[in-house]
């Protein structure tokens, strides 16, 4: 059975457009992982640490018949293969790939946890979401995002940076 799942990217180091586009890449090179569709590029302040370059931020929807748990293993390997380092919480990275949703589905454990457990705190990651799925919903959750969003104090830190043009999911990559 086909899955839909939401994935967040974000980059900070090197550049940042080049890793996006090969962790979109990989993903829908993978036999059991189709991109289906993605959002305009983001500009971002870096929350939590901040003493670090900005960030390029979207969100990709995919199908794909992974389990979750075997579609973060993917995600992992991406980011490892692209040079991801973990050496400060939230710090600087060529790449990170957060699975925000999968199907409506809630899962918590120690390895994975979805809903991503601070997505409803970023409006770096529900701005682009709601831009690919502009009815997509989360579980345990009745009030509308665009609600939250309004509420959000770093949504101002969100910048479209470059416009998706809808023609085909690889399209916003051109110049």
């Amino acid at each position: 059975m086909e899955t839909i799942a939401y994935i967040a990217l974000g980059s900070n180091l090197g550049d940042r457009l080049s890793y996006l586009r090969s962790a979109i890449e990989a993903l829908n090179d993978h036999k059991e992982i189709a991109v289906t569709s993605s959002s305009s590029i983001y500009e971002t302040d870096p929350v939590g640490y901040v003493n670090q370059g900005k960030f390029l931020n979207m969100v990709i929807e995919v199908a794909t018949t992974l389990s979750p748990f075997a579609l973060l293993d993917v995600t992992q390997e991406i980011e490892q293969k692209l040079g991801r380092k973990r050496e400060v919480r939230w710090g600087p990275r060529t790449l990170d790939l957060d699975i925000l949703l999968y199907n409506h589905e809630n899962i918590e454990t120690e390895q994975l946890t979805i809903p991503h457990p601070r997505m409803m705190e970023r409006a770096f990651v529900l701005i682009p979401l709601l831009e690919v799925n502009a009815f997509v919903t989360i579980p345990t959750l009745s009030e509308p995002l665009t609600d939250i969003i309004d509420r959000l104090p770093d949504k101002k830190g969100v910048r479209l940076w470059k416009q998706k043009d809808g023609e085909d999911v690889f399209a916003l990559f051109e110049s």
